[in-house]
């Protein structure tokens, strides 16, 4: 039986949408206040999805307790209370939009749970803004 289980986390941090190519001009221009050099930070809510088949052993697709340790391993232990621009490696290189930062925690989340499972992300940056990947199909 082919099912899907999900489990929700919780991580704040701060980012600046800056692309460093551009002019002050046209940073504030295409981000606006997300551009702020002081940084502005939001309150995250991430969901995990995982999809594969039932372990007739013992009725789980997967531990939720496993998973909460790796959500927790992975992405709250990475960037909870986390300038995302200055204090994490993944963005050293890459503006920390949400989009961005969904691509980056699924594939963290992907590279810990294996093949046999296929992993969405949503990832919510405030209660109305939120991000999935990968996107409907």
């Amino acid at each position: 039986m082919r099912i899907t289980i999900v489990r929700k986390a919780h991580f704040n941090a701060a980012h600046r949408l800056h692309n460093p190519n551009w002019s002050e001009q046209k940073n504030k221009d295409i981000f606006g206040l997300c551009n702020s050099g002081n940084y502005h930070g939001h309150n995250y809510e991430l969901e995990v999805y995982l999809t594969g088949e039932v372990n007739q052993e013992t009725g789980y697709l997967f531990d939720l307790k496993d998973l909460k340790d790796i959500i927790k391993e992975e992405v709250e232990d990475r960037f909870d209370h986390k300038n995302l621009n200055l204090d994490t490696s993944e963005f050293k290189d890459m503006i920390p939009s949400t989009e961005n930062l969904c691509y980056v925690i699924h594939g963290l989340l992907s590279k810990r749970m294996g093949s046999e499972f296929d992993v969405k992300i949503r990832l919510w940056e405030t209660p109305r803004n939120g991000v999935e990947y990968p996107p409907i199909s």
